[in-house]
């Protein structure tokens, strides 16, 4: 026999069970009482729905939520083609779509982290996918009069999509710790690949059987609902920390001017923050412009011809889009499980497995733009092994937050790491890539095939971008052992917080153990950390090498296209 929290019985639910309720966790102990009374059928219902919040079944929800937020906002890549002649607009105008919403998206993120670390979650969830659900169904009924309007629509969808990316991780990093933690961002992080694939998926199947683009924007809202309800009825509100309490007791909220201060100080924070930033600008750029450029390959190669109906082919975007989904899948599996393989050699194991795999995403990256004249199966080549190994390092820098931020702070560190990586990532790579483009297009004589080169030559700026990531990542490994240890070091009497010191000899007692066996652990290790000198050396070496690849890609680049004016 169990209590519910109004004071009745729940009839199936033996003494040794506890029972979660909105308000927290009853004692398995309780015993009768004269003032219990049966449940009535919705008092048994809602305690049935309590019974189902399982660790699990959350991150399998929130994961399903997050498929959904990346679906509706790689559906409108999918249909760009059709959405750019509907409304003739150029490649700049076509671009400023996801530039607007990831702006607007990054803006909102710092607000829902800082209401984020202070009300409940699950709450603002679930809002803020109603909200972007109801803003995309409106938008599939704008006329082409109005894409001012179209624009300001997915501005709007980037707000309430934002609050879920900065909010959802924090709750399975309190449900889950140590290695369980860092399965379960995996498969949240397999969201990102596969949510993106099956948004250019639905948009061209949606086209296709409709007849009409608009109704791409309409089958996304309906799971948007599905997946707000069942956040708000199945997904648990955990203890801030709770995962990662000390003694039992857990770490107190500080203020964000405090919060903002640490973060700031916090390096390996502050250079995976940089490193994302870079995997999203390319990420954004490919999204937006690699089906249309592919598109403009095989009407160059004229194996396809140029768009001038109403509804324009969309298989580029389905291979593209089923190229991501299977690409996100082994990336993040291969990521997770390359890292726990090599956490067992150093314990830099998780920036060094990011660092590795931007640099030799970059080299597939730069062979994209040299085969995709010749071959647009050996573009597709490069375009699988280039995105899988971009898409090694999206759960691992995930739990690098985890590992360096304290629980207090984890929703502002990740709105404010999603701010960086959107403000100086795909906030404005597919606009500048598409303004680049045009200012190419101009420049010369209008034909076809320079209008595929001009989008070529534009999006080569991706690879040194991501160069550039793998450079921050390098440099998180250096201090990333350093901002761990003092994560796991704030104890309660050692964290300034609103509520004072409450730390005891206990407290102080289990953190010198602690502090004894992380000595250990270095002695028995040191073999396979490299001293400073040794990994500067192999930093230095791999960026010169890396650089000579790209320098040496470029120049084949060149040799294959040959003179621009054999061209124009």
């Amino acid at each position: 026999m169990c209590v519910e929290s109004d004071g009745c019985e729940i009839e199936g639910c033996s003494s040794s069970d506890e029972v979660h309720t909105l308000s927290g966790s009853m004692s398995p102990g309780l015993k009768s009482s004269p003032d219990l009374h049966p449940c009535k059928p919705g008092q048994k219902f809602r305690a049935a729905l309590l019974r189902c919040r399982s660790p699990a079944a959350a991150a399998g929800i929130l994961s399903f939520g997050n498929v959904l937020n990346y679906m509706d906002r790689y559906t409108v890549a999918g249909v760009l083609l059709d959405i750019q002649r509907h409304f003739n607009v150029s490649d700049s105008g076509v671009g400023l779509l996801q530039t607007v919403f990831i702006c607007s998206f990054m803006v909102a993120a710092p607000i829902f982290g800082y209401l984020g670390d202070r009300f409940n979650r699950k709450i603002i969830l679930s809002c803020g996918i109603f909200f972007w659900s109801a803003v995309t169904l409106s938008s599939s009924f704008i006329t082409k009069e109005y894409y001012w309007l179209f624009v300001l629509s997915r501005g709007l969808v980037g707000i309430g999509e934002s609050s879920y990316s900065s909010i959802s991780p924090t709750i399975i990093g309190d449900l889950f710790t140590n290695n369980s933690r860092t399965m379960m961002l995996s498969v949240f992080y397999l969201a990102i690949p596969l949510g993106s694939g099956l948004g250019y998926i639905l948009g061209s199947s949606a086209k296709e059987a409709a007849g009409d683009w608009h109704w791409a924007l309409r089958v996304s809202p309906v799971l948007g609902m599905t997946a707000g309800t069942l956040i708000l009825f199945f997904v648990p509100e955990p203890k801030r920390g709770h995962a990662d309490q000390l003694g039992g007791r857990i770490k107190h909220r500080t203020s964000w001017l405090c919060d903002m201060k640490a973060l700031a100080k916090n390096r390996s924070y502050v250079f995976s923050s940089l490193a994302s930033a870079a995997v999203s600008f390319a990420t954004g750029a490919f999204g937006m412009w690699i089906p249309l450029y592919l598109f403009r390959a095989q009407v160059v190669q004229k194996t396809a011809e140029a768009c001038t109906k109403d509804i324009c082919s969309s298989k580029d975007s389905l291979i593209f889009g089923a190229i991501t989904c299977v690409t996100g899948l082994l990336g993040v599996v291969i990521g997770a499980a390359t890292t726990r393989l090599c956490r067992q050699k150093t314990e830099r194991a998780d920036p060094l497995v990011c660092a590795v795999s931007m640099l030799g995403s970059a080299i597939f990256v730069c062979l994209i733009f040299v085969v995709a004249k010749k071959s647009i199966i050996g573009a597709y080549v490069c375009i699988f092994i280039g995105e899988t190994l971009l898409f090694l390092n999206w759960a691992i820098t995930a739990d690098i937050l985890m590992y360096v931020v304290i629980p207090t702070r984890r929703a502002t560190a990740v709105a404010f790491q999603g701010f960086t990586s959107h403000l100086l990532g795909d906030a404005g790579s597919p606009y500048l890539i598409g303004l680049i483009s045009d200012a190419l297009q101009k420049s010369y004589t209008r034909s076809v095939l320079w209008q595929f080169l001009s989008l070529g030559y534009a999006l080569m700026l991706c690879p040194f971008v991501i160069v550039l990531g793998g450079m921050f990542f390098l440099a998180t490994a250096l201090f990333f052992l350093d901002d761990r240890d003092k994560a796991e070091k704030q104890s309660p009497e050692e964290e300034p917080s609103l509520g004072g010191s409450r730390g005891s000899a206990c407290c102080a007692e289990r953190g010198r153990m602690k502090e004894r066996e992380r000595e250990r652990e270095r002695q028995l290790i040191h073999v396979f950390i490299p001293k400073p000198s040794t990994f500067n050396f192999f930093v230095l070496t791999t960026l010169i090498i890396t650089f000579l690849i790209q320098h040496v890609v470029w120049r084949l680049l060149l040799f294959i296209t040959g003179k621009r004016e054999r061209f124009v």
